[in-house]
């Protein structure tokens, strides 16, 4: 799943970042109200974290928040906010947010907003995905093979997601580093060949077929259902 982060404070959107990228999700970060919008308008997200006081807008947050709600009123949006004040949270929720979360907070009531925000998201954004005798849930973020459930990591997780979003097109290992672990990742180079092996070896037991195939030279695929 996609979060874009709108934060001005690059300390808080680190930690943002870092914490919902360890759970499994992709994450965009942009600093500004014009950055997030724009970064709204070009790409698809299935929720979006967004600072109340942001630098670049007249009305900062609370005017992006007016402006993706009248490009998307599905979208959920959780305004983060150091103003913990009773008509600061109805201004942010009259505005089209859909949660409000006070600054300072823990992690682990950050995570647990964006869960129960998905939760609530209609199921036309979160379809689930088969192929070749896997389903997957993004929604609850289970895995099956055949009726036999798969536990994945959160990385493996994406990208299988990733990889039955796009089934019938081989995906690059350079999309997968791109979606799975965003822009700023610095890690080994063979991350993706790694974490394929993991998804495959969890897939597949005695007697059962190759999920994921190997392009080489190309990259990965799985093959569409008919």
């Amino acid at each position: 799943m996609r979060v874009l982060v709108i934060e001005d404070d690059a300390r808080i959107a680190a930690i943002i970042r870092r914490t919902l990228t360890e759970s499994g999700y992709v994450v965009s970060v942009a600093s500004t109200a014009p950055g997030g919008l724009e970064a709204f308008e070009v790409d698809v997200f299935d929720l979006v974290v967004l600072d109340l006081m942001l630098p670049g807008l007249p009305g900062g947050g609370m005017e992006v928040c007016h402006r993706i709600r009248a490009l998307n009123t599905s979208t959920p949006i959780l305004m983060l906010t150091a103003l913990d004040s009773m008509s600061s949270k109805v201004s942010g929720l009259d505005a089209g947010a859909d949660d409000y979360l006070v600054k300072p907070f823990h992690l682990d009531e950050l995570l647990a907003r964006v869960r129960a925000l998905l939760r609530r998201t209609p199921d036309a954004h979160h379809p689930i995905l088969k192929a070749r005798s896997v389903t997957l849930n993004p929604a609850t973020r289970t895995a099956t093979r055949a009726g036999r459930t798969i536990e994945l990591t959160p990385k493996e997780f994406a990208v299988l997601e990733y990889l039955m979003r796009n089934a019938g097109k081989i995906v690059s290992s350079t999309e997968l580093l791109n979606h799975a672990w965003d822009s700023n990742y610095d890690g080994f180079s063979n991350v993706v060949q790694t974490t394929i092996r993991y998804v495959r070896k969890k897939l597949t037991t005695k007697g059962e077929s190759e999920i994921i195939e190997t392009r080489r030279g190309a990259g990965y695929v799985i093959e569409a259902d008919e």
